[in-house]
């Protein structure tokens, strides 16, 4: 059985922060809070979305670590329930947007965030009185603003998924404006999770035509613009095709990901500095490479497919390309350029064998597998 289902509300193109108002009032939101983090609030950011709301009096929740984790959902709950707050918008990248769900749920139901992760079986504990969310991205690569899931760091150090229908957001309001000033290693970065996701997305074995051809489109527009919104920062329609990309891996994430984001979870939860898409990136070449002995689902030609939306030659080593695309962003493409040795493969290894992503990889991978691609990415 395959379950296709869409349900987010999404505003979006050049000034749809300006529907901001009048969706936090279909949601019932009246005393929002804005999660968020230092820098889009020092960035001036926060400052628009609180204009855009026409008269709200918002609380703000600006600590938002990189990799988010249970402390901080802990910090921000408390200053939901002692302001009172019936909604939350998310203002940010996927950590404060991640960020967010989190306190949507834990403000609202009983328990740890622990009790809420789907490998503890938290699937079920999240119910509708969840808060209403809006989320409003300020970067172009998790799409976290349409996604069904949050990966939070629990106090144990591990990188979990809470993962609902609930923790969608009502509205996500996509405006490629707020991304214009986006540093180009941040560019490059988020954009390569983009690219991830999208090629992650298709490749998983579940049946979802509708998810593939978004997820093809979205990596044909991230692979076509990314490198333009890199070197060319104020350019609009490299950004509005690369916001999209974003959202469109995201839309697809219901077929599942794969063991480029289970290894990327496990060593993100071991050095929570090392960032998300950066870590997708150095992984993909391998794990490509991993999936391209996978079994034939359908008599769908998915490398085929996937060369045709980068376009690339008939023969051509997608795993090649990728590398390449990330060296020519001026991204590291070895774990031994980002610090990270051998010593830690036993704990990422473990760390990906219990990730929710692994199940939906298109081969299953071992712990040798899992070793192997470690190595490969070194």
């Amino acid at each position: 059985m395959s379950l296709i289902n869409y349900v987010t509300k999404i505003q979006f193109g050049y000034d749809s922060l300006q529907h901001l108002a009048a969706e936090a009032e279909r949601a019932g939101i009246t005393r929002p809070l804005i999660v968020t983090d230092v820098g889009v609030r020092n960035a001036g950011i926060v400052d628009k979305v609180i204009a855009a709301l026409g008269g709200l009096p918002p609380a703000i929740f600006d600590a938002t670590p990189p990799n988010p984790n249970e402390h901080a959902v802990r910090e921000a709950v408390a200053q939901y329930r002692s302001g009172e707050c019936d909604g939350i918008i998310a203002v940010g990248g996927g950590s404060s947007i991640d960020l967010a769900k989190g306190v949507a749920v834990c403000a609202t139901h009983e328990g740890p965030l622990l009790s809420f992760a789907v490998i503890e079986g938290g699937l079920d504990r999240i119910t509708s009185a969840t808060a209403p969310l809006i989320a409003i991205p300020t970067t172009a690569g998790t799409g976290s603003e349409v996604g069904r899931g949050a990966i939070l760091i629990l106090d144990d150090g591990r990188k979990v998924g809470v993962i609902s229908p609930y923790v969608v957001p009502r509205v996500a309001i996509c405006d490629p404006e707020l991304t214009l000033g986006l540093p180009p290693m941040l560019t490059a970065a988020t954009g390569m999770d983009a690219i991830a996701h999208c090629i992650e997305t298709f490749m998983a074995p579940a049946f979802n035509p509708a998810a593939d051809g978004i997820a093809l489109d979205g990596l044909w527009r991230a692979w076509e613009h990314i490198e333009r919104a890199t070197s060319e920062p104020g350019d609009r329609e490299a950004r509005m095709n690369m916001m999209s990309a974003s959202m469109q891996g995201a839309l697809a994430f219901q077929k599942g990901l794969g063991c480029v984001h289970s290894l990327s979870h496990a060593l993100g939860g071991i050095n929570p500095k090392l960032h998300h898409g950066t870590l997708n990136a150095i992984f993909l070449p391998a794990v490509v490479h991993f999936n391209a002995n996978a079994p034939t689902v359908r008599g769908e030609r998915k490398l085929e497919r996937l060369r045709h939306a980068m376009g690339l030659e008939a023969d051509a080593n997608i795993g090649a390309a990728i590398e390449d695309m990330t060296k020519r962003l001026g991204l590291p493409t070895r774990l031994s350029q980002i610090g990270v040795d051998e010593s830690l493969f036993a704990g990422i290894v473990e760390g990906a064998l219990h990730d929710h992503s692994h199940k939906t990889n298109p081969r299953e991978a071992s712990s040798a597998d899992y070793l192997s691609m470690l190595e490969q990415s070194l």
